[in-house]
């Protein structure tokens, strides 16, 4: 609880639901990527949510998304964690990320902060995963719309995805106002996709994949 939000920006996110394991090399090393779902705030802040700022707003997403993790197995038979890592990474609700296939560039997907509607910062709220054949995996945005502050009024649209005045009350819209759907409407659209993520290119982009479908995702799996 006592962390920084940079800090907590290169440590395990919380509440993991999802993971898989790459295997790598002769079988003795590999890559465990693991989901955080959501947060606990009175675990995450010394002070639980009783004051509010955008440090804390910073350390809550930096505590969600994906980590990736490089393991091997030692001479004694366990597993341990390989430090330092040249593939190690925690992708976040502040990574950025590129948006492809049939939504991408989208009236419905274009910001203040993104016209072209192809670029958004982050993931959240990913539950269960998926894994393709080329070896990538996937993270799915679920319960998302929680963390938007919605209108009083809302549209038949923001209806339709439930959006409401304060969310799950996590208040990230009090400093981050990517989150306040009445200032920014559209931002809410850019989430409840699968991401696509290549564990394996440390350096690559994350890919939030339209043509899979926009919905509260529970996960999604490659099958025969």
């Amino acid at each position: 609880a006592g962390s920084s939000a940079a800090e907590q920006a290169l440590q395990a996110g919380m509440h993991h639901d999802g993971m898989h394991f790459f295997p790598a090399g002769r079988g003795d090393r590999g890559l465990l990527v693991v989901n955080h779902e959501y947060t606990d705030e009175s675990l995450l802040h010394a002070d639980g949510m009783q004051t509010w700022s955008a440090e804390k707003v910073r350390k809550s997403q930096a505590a969600l998304g994906v980590s990736v993790v490089e393991l091997a197995r030692a001479a004694d038979g366990r597993w341990v964690v390989q430090r330092p890592s040249a593939y190690a990474r925690r992708i976040s609700a502040r990574t950025p990320m590129t948006i492809s296939g049939p939504a991408a560039g989208h009236a419905l997907m274009r910001t203040e902060f993104d016209p072209s509607g192809r670029q958004v910062i982050g993931t959240f709220n990913n539950c269960a995963h998926g894994v393709t054949p080329w070896g990538t995996y996937l993270a799915c945005e679920e319960n998302f719309v929680g963390y938007f502050h919605g209108p009083a009024q809302p549209d038949a649209h923001a209806k339709r995805w439930g959006l409401t005045p304060g969310g799950y009350g996590l208040r990230w819209h009090e400093h981050d106002a990517r989150f306040n759907a009445t200032l920014h409407p559209n931002e809410f659209n850019r989430f409840g996709w699968v991401v696509e993520i290549d564990p394996l290119d440390p350096r690559s982009t994350p890919v939030k994949r339209t043509a899979l479908g926009r919905a509260a995702h529970e996960g999604a799996f490659v099958t025969q």
